[in-house]
């Protein structure tokens, strides 16, 4: 069987929040779809779409993506898109419920980590479900990360001694 080449670009990320792991101690994630119209398809391709305010919070039993930036696309003209409205998430029933129950818990919260186009060029969005960590825990995890790559800089160096 021939081995078909994969598109390098339907898996780079259109928009990624870098600070969510470090402001937010990441529980669990959830593959979600995401409702767009098509000039915001467009925005996103071209990697334009900011999430660093971004939430997710519950309406009527369905999940809403918040203050996600998608900016005008130019060519849309008329058809163009509000780029601050609420952006609708699609889980599945059993999904909705998880990540109900789990914001019910105290100082937990859904955030959007990263928005990507999925090998059949479907917009998808990584959630964390997420608890708030505080200065001094920030600290420690940033303490943590660098003594984890001191540690393996000294067994690379052992090992080609």
């Amino acid at each position: 069987m021939a081995i078909m080449a994969r598109d390098i670009s339907t898996n780079r990320f259109a928009a990624q929040n870098r600070k969510a792991r470090h402001d937010y101690s990441i529980n669990d994630t959830i593959e979600a779809g995401l409702q767009l119209m098509g000039s915001e398809v467009k925005s996103l391709r071209l990697g334009r779409c900011s999430i660093n305010e971004a939430f997710a919070a519950e309406r009527d039993g369905e999940f809403w993506l918040i203050n996600a930036h998608f900016p005008e696309y130019d060519a849309a003209n008329r058809f163009n898109h509000e780029p601050g409205r609420p952006r609708k998430l699609l889980l599945k029933k059993r999904q909705v419920v998880k990540l109900i129950n789990a914001t019910q818990r105290d100082g937990v919260t859904v955030v959007p980590l990263a928005i990507y186009f999925n090998d059949r060029g479907r917009a998808k969005c990584e959630l964390g479900v997420a608890k708030g960590r505080r200065q001094a825990d920030k600290r420690a995890a940033i303490k943590d990360r660098d003594w984890k790559r001191d540690q393996a800089r000294i067994v690379r160096n052992r090992g080609g001694d």
